[in-house]
């Protein structure tokens, strides 16, 4: 379908392609890979014809069909979703806008043969059939029935996207070119899509960070590196394989290389200057020169290392949710649910789309209060949350280099610039104003100034959408140092694998909580696949047939032996978790009464109206200082023994 022989591209001094040559073939799935600046966008752009290489050609089979989704921004203008969707060819968005405008002027009139000729080519082109195709394909990206008629304009910028995906499936192209399609899809569409393209006739050509997608769906993966083109088969695991491989390879090589080249050099530096070996030495500074030399396996794509601010310690629980109620409306999404998360926890919200999961990050990040029940943070907590609307909090009359230096934390403009690297904005990008930013640029910058100074509870909706494979990793490193707590939700299922240490499942107001990693997750559900876990659950409650049944004798026999059960681990616990409790509260008691005493003895009438109440301030001051360190020990000391025992004592 497409071939490309030869190409070079280069942008002033830097060459991003050079001789490159590759090929396209029906039913092919590649994957293009590369660090930030590689050229894959520079590829996708010479391939749509809205740049020229420099030398070289592309060229495509006769009547081959494209069709492109970019990453960010999509045209609409007064169309319906319906009719986005189903606008095909620029002949059928015309088409469509005559039979419209014809409709809306003569609801009760006949056709005219003009008229007539507009519904016989708009019939010929598959119209009737397009609409159904259309709906099926809309309903597979979450569109409602409801959403068919709205004007596309009046759609936020994913669901644009979303619509414009929804057109390229349904147009059906023999190549479809894909710049980062997952972004702006939920869980469950994510998924519909996925199982969409495994069965999609053309061939596909894809930039992604998702791994999983990746996996699942392609059968090749090119990489952009040192201005050329790798080639790899096989999906993004089995490319990572190789591609250490072919580097372990490349560097035996090279090193070989080189002790052969320093070989021969020392035999010509000591021998040039005779006469009876400058012969033989000339020979061997020509085969110097003729060698082809190997280059040293290229590190671009390696996670800068830094170290990022640490949040203070915090108590042993950190946030705890009691006989919670939240409704939106008539919508009950939980009615008395127990939460509960301790320090160092690293959990995931896991379940189908609707069931509560991003209220349970609200409520716990106080976005919302429970209507009814209790929402508290533990001891010393400080709670940050970042979901997609938190880029409304950055000043746009900034650049993005004045955005990141505003953070109380004492940073040094370098360690500012290494952490933008990271994130992607290198060089002139940290001068950018923020008010020109893509909502990507903006996502990734929200992300570096949460990280810049972070909470001991971090509390994050997708945090990875957006970002590149690189700055994933990058985030990846971050919260690994992390010493705080985290819960988050994500559809990124190598994230999720990285950083979860515990799951919770959301579905129909209920939480299981699955004391172990992912993977764990997986096993003890017997999860078909790793994305399909991420929504399992349905619409509905567990059936209640499902419980074993029991005579009104068993079930009060079993609720008697369960309520003397919990009865016994809470008494135990109650040792362990009573003196922890005390100990906070005394530590609370004492800080406030050293800020109060702070706040008092810098007051001028504390010296001039209260004889001698300073000199009684500065002792007790000095009392509280040898104190609260104390206190802050034995704290420590009786938090490791609760949470031993709760180590001890927990659900398999």
């Amino acid at each position: 379908m497409l071939t490309i022989s030869d190409i070079s591209k280069s942008f002033g001094p830097k060459t991003l392609f050079e001789n490159v040559s590759l090929q396209v073939n029906r039913g092919d799935r590649i994957g293009l890979v590369g660090p930030n600046g590689a050229g894959k966008s520079t590829l996708f752009a010479l391939i749509l014809g809205e740049d020229e290489p420099d030398s070289g050609t592309i060229n495509f089979e006769r009547n081959i069909t494209m069709g492109f989704l970019p990453q960010e921004s999509a045209p609409v203008s007064d169309e319906t979703v319906l009719e986005l969707a189903m606008a095909t060819t620029p002949e059928m968005a015309a088409l469509q806008k005559k039979l419209k405008a014809w409709d809306e002027a003569h609801p009760d009139d006949i056709l005219h043969d003009h008229d007539d000729n507009i519904h016989a080519r708009f019939d010929e082109l598959g119209g009737y059939q397009l609409e159904p195709k259309a709906k099926r394909i809309l309903k597979g990206l979450s569109f409602r029935d409801s959403d068919f008629n709205r004007p596309a304009k009046e759609l936020s910028g994913g669901w644009v996207m979303r619509a414009h995906l929804a057109r390229l499936l349904v147009q059906e192209p023999d190549l479809l070119i894909l710049d980062e399609p997952t972004n702006h899809l939920d869980l469950e569409s994510l998924q519909w899509f996925q199982e969409y393209l495994k069965n999609y006739p053309g061939g596909i050509l894809m930039i992604s960070h998702d791994r999983e997608f990746l996996n699942q769906l392609v059968t090749n993966i090119w990489e952009i590196r040192q201005s050329q083109m790798f080639r790899y088969r096989g999906n993004f695991e089995e490319f990572l394989v190789q591609k250490e491989a072919a580097e372990i390879q490349q560097l035996a090589a090279f090193k070989n290389q080189q002790r052969e080249i320093d070989r021969l050099m020392d035999f010509v530096n000591r021998f040039r200057a005779k006469a009876s070996k400058a012969t033989q030495a000339q020979s061997k500074l020509k085969q110097v020169g003729r060698m082809e030399k190997i280059e040293a396996p290229d590190n671009d794509e390696k996670t800068i290392k830094f170290r990022f601010p640490q949040p203070q310690r915090s108590g042993l629980r950190v946030v705890r949710l009691q006989d919670v109620h939240f409704a939106y409306g008539e919508n009950v999404i939980y009615r008395g649910i127990d939460f509960e998360s301790e320090r160092g926890q690293r959990i995931v919200l896991v379940g189908p789309n609707g069931a509560g999961k991003s209220t349970l990050l609200k409520m716990l990040a106080g976005v919302l209060k429970p209507q009814a029940g209790t929402c508290e943070l533990g001891h010393n907590v400080k709670a940050g949350y970042f979901s997609q609307y938190r880029v409304d909090v950055l000043d746009t009359s900034r650049t993005v280099f004045e955005e990141a230096l505003d953070t109380p934390q004492r940073v040094t403009e370098e360690f500012v610039r290494t952490i933008l690297g990271a994130f992607l904005f290198r060089d002139d990008d940290v001068f950018k104003k923020i008010s020109v930013l893509s909502g990507g640029e903006k996502s990734r910058l929200a992300i570096v100034k949460l990280l810049l100074d972070p909470p001991n509870l971090l509390l994050m909706d997708e945090p990875t959408t957006h970002l590149d494979m690189a700055s994933i990793e990058a985030l990846i490193g971050a919260l690994e140092q992390f010493e705080g707590t985290v819960i988050f939700i994500s559809h990124d299922v190598y994230f999720i694998r990285e950083i979860a240490n515990k799951v919770v499942h959301v579905n129909a107001g209920c939480l299981t909580h699955y004391a172990g990693d992912y993977q764990y997750y997986l096993d003890k559900t017997k999860a078909s696949s790793a994305r399909g876990a991420l929504v399992a659950g349905g619409d509905k409650a567990p059936a209640k047939a499902k419980a074993p049944v029991l005579d009104a004798v068993s079930r009060k026999e079993q609720k008697r032996l369960e309520a003397e059960a919990r009865n016994a681990r809470s008494k135990d616990r109650k040792a362990f978790f009573e003196p922890v409790k005390a100990l906070e509260k005394r530590i609370a008691a004492m800080e406030a009464e050293q800020a109060q005493l702070v706040e008092e003895i810098e007051k001028p009438e504390t010296y001039y109206d209260k004889p001698g109440r300073a000199a009684e301030i500065n002792r007790r001051l000095s009392e509280l200082s040898d104190e609260i360190p104390k206190l802050m020990g034995e704290w420590e000391a009786a938090s490791g023994t609760l949470e031993a025992y709760d180590n001890s004592h927990s659900p398999a």
